[in-house]
């Protein structure tokens, strides 16, 4: 009997720990391009999200997608919010963010 409790614990824990990567992120995104306007608000890359463009200026340190050199459209999962400053209203923060 123990041994079928043992088996029922072991594979609830297994199931219960698995995660997808679709809860793990708030929104997807794509990255598609470089702001190359001149303007004292301008600059960054353009992102889409859920039928909207923001522009965000930095990624978190230490994230897998880097912009060096970059190949667009690059498909993305991400966390972010609304800039805290902002000049044209479409500024985004990223909190955190991995490739699809």
């Amino acid at each position: 009997m123990k041994k079928i409790i043992f088996a029922g614990v072991f594979i609830i824990l297994i199931i219960s720990s698995c995660s997808t990567d679709e809860n793990e992120f708030m929104s997807n995104g794509t990255i598609s391009g470089i702001d190359f306007r001149k303007c004292s608000c301008c600059g960054g890359y353009f992102i889409d999200i859920n039928d909207s463009t923001y522009r965000f200026y930095t990624l978190p340190t230490g994230s897998e997608v880097t912009l060096e050199n970059p190949v667009f459209p690059i498909y993305v999962k991400l966390d972010w919010a609304k800039a805290d400053t902002v000049c044209l209203g479409d500024e985004i923060k990223v909190l955190n963010i991995k490739l699809r």
